[in-house]
C-alpha cells in the first residue's frame, strides 16, 4: 500500500506548539473569566435611585430656602439628575443611599452622594445635580444693550429660574429704572443685581445731608462729602462740626449714619 507524502519538519513541529498554544489560551481564559465576573463594575444608576436622588434633593433646597434664601415669593422646584463619570469603577452593590453631602448648597448645579452600605467592597461617590428654583421677577420685555438706561418699558415681569446664576434677581422696579446695564440682555432674560451698574448718589466734594439714625430717634446734619458714594458702598463724610464719619449713601446726596 502507498503511503502519502511524509509532513515536513515544520509542520509536525507547528502542530504541538499550536496545540499548546491554544489549551494555554482557553486555561487562561477559564481562569480569568469567573474572577472578572465577580470584580465586574457599573456606573449606572437606575430609576428607583434617581427617584430617591430627586426626593433627598427637593426636600433639602425647600428647606435651605426657608432658612437662608428668604425670598417670599412663591417658588417651584424641579431637580434634574445627571451620571455618574462612565470612567468609574464601582464594585458591585445590593444596597446604595443617597444622602446630602456636608456643606454642599442646593441651588443651581450641585451634586449628592452616593455611598454603597451592602457589598463587597464599600464605596463612595458624588451624583451631579441640578436644582432649579423658579419664581417671578423682572426680565428684559426686549432685546437691551449694553450700557442702556433702563425704563420701566423695558421690562416685565416672568417666571425665571433663580438659581441659574449666583447673581440675585430684581423683583422691584424701583430697584432697576433708571440704572444701567453692565451687559447686554435678551428679551425674557432675567434681570440680575450684577447687570445693573451701581448709581452714584453723590462725587466727592459735594455737599450732603447727613441722617443719623437710631432706636426711635434720627438727626440731620450736612457735611462735605470725601469720598464718591455709590450705592451698596460705604463713603466717608466731614460734618460741619470737623469729624469725619462713615456710612451708606442712600439717596441724591445724602448719607445715612446708623447708631
Amino acid at each position: 500500500m502507498k503511503s502519502g507524502p511524509a509532513p515536513s519538519q515544520a509542520s509536525l513541529s507547528s502542530l504541538p506548539w499550536r496545540a499548546a498554544w491554544f489549551a494555554l489560551m482557553a486555561l487562561t481564559l477559564w481562569c480569568v473569566a469567573p474572577r472578572a465576573h465577580a470584580q465586574s463594575t457599573t456606573t449606572a444608576v437606575d430609576a428607583a435611585l434617581i427617584g430617591q436622588v430627586r426626593e433627598l434633593a427637593l426636600i433639602a433646597s425647600q428647606q435651605s430656602r426657608v432658612s437662608g434664601v428668604g425670598l417670599s415669593m412663591p417658588l417651584r422646584f424641579d431637580v434634574a439628575v445627571g451620571s455618574l463619570d462612565p470612567h468609574l469603577k464601582l464594585a458591585p452593590c445590593q444596597r446604595v443611599e443617597p444622602y446630602l453631602p456636608t456643606g454642599v448648597r442646593l441651588w443651581g448645579k450641585s451634586r449628592i452622594g452616593l455611598r454603597c452600605t451592602q457589598g463587597e467592597r464599600p464605596w463612595n461617590v458624588y451624583l451631579p445635580i441640578t436644582v432649579h428654583v423658579y419664581g417671578q421677577a423682572l426680565v428684559a420685555a426686549q432685546p437691551l444693550a449694553l450700557g442702556a438706561t433702563l425704563q420701566s418699558g423695558d421690562l416685565a415681569y416672568a417666571e425665571v429660574d433663580l438659581a441659574e446664576e449666583n447673581s440675585p434677581v430684581v423683583v422691584n422696579e424701583s430697584m432697576a429704572v433708571g440704572r444701567a446695564l453692565t451687559r447686554s440682555l435678551s428679551a425674557g432674560q432675567g434681570v440680575r443685581q450684577a447687570d445693573l451698574k451701581s448709581r452714584q448718589w453723590f462725587a466727592a466734594g459735594d455737599t450732603v445731608k447727613v441722617l443719623a439714625v437710631g432706636n426711635g430717634f434720627s438727626v440731620a446734619g450736612m457735611g462735605t462729602a470725601l469720598s464718591p458714594g455709590f450705592e451698596g458702598q460705604s463713603a466717608r463724610v466731614r460734618t460741619d462740626g470737623g469729624q469725619v464719619i462713615t456710612g451708606m449713601p442712600v439717596a441724591s446726596r445724602q448719607l445715612e449714619v446708623s447708631l
